[in-house]
């Protein structure tokens, strides 16, 4: 496995791989034009581009054998910030890996990656939110140290999640 930085050419895999994770997962959950209108602002190939090339959004890329297996995205400032007391928060905004890979250390490597990032950029708190249905990612980030601090809202389409943010001090 390796990892590197997304480049303005990963724009449609990576964009095309977020959104078919995302509706593998949670696709069951939504009306289809909740799930389409969601997938259209979040995972089109033009937002995932100028994700890439603006400042805000970092994004990891775990290849095998040459093929996208999962990614990182962390973001600074971070959207979910008003809910922590920390002073300098980033956020994890998505960790997705390839289902049929699950358990071969990708999530792990990205996760690996992730801390780094928050160390060395002087962040004194990583915050991400989880669908509180999500009890296999709940347990991945508590492996790490994450916390759950509050019940917020994640909005797909019309609907309204409820989604628990979790926080890990650094």
């Amino acid at each position: 496995m390796q990892l590197r930085p997304a480049q303005a050419d990963d724009a449609p895999a990576l964009a095309q791989f977020g959104r078919a994770s995302f509706a593998a997962a949670f696709g069951h959950l939504y009306r289809p034009e909740d799930l389409a209108a969601f997938e259209s602002e979040s995972y089109a190939v033009a937002a995932v581009a100028a994700e890439i090339a603006g400042g805000e959004c970092m994004h990891m890329l775990a290849e095998i054998d040459g093929k996208l297996a999962g990614y990182c995205k962390m973001r600074v400032p971070s959207k979910l910030a008003i809910h922590s007391t920390a002073a300098n928060p980033i956020e994890l905004g998505q960790l997705y890996t390839d289902p049929a890979r699950t358990g071969q250390g990708i999530g792990a490597a990205l996760m690996d990656w992730a801390l780094g990032l928050a160390r060395d950029g002087g962040h004194d708190a990583i915050l991400l939110s989880v669908w509180s249905g999500n009890t296999g990612a709940q347990r991945f980030y508590a492996r790490y140290g994450f916390v759950k601090i509050a019940d917020i809202h994640f909005k797909v389409g019309e609907q309204l999640d409820e989604e628990y943010l979790f926080e890990k001090r650094m």
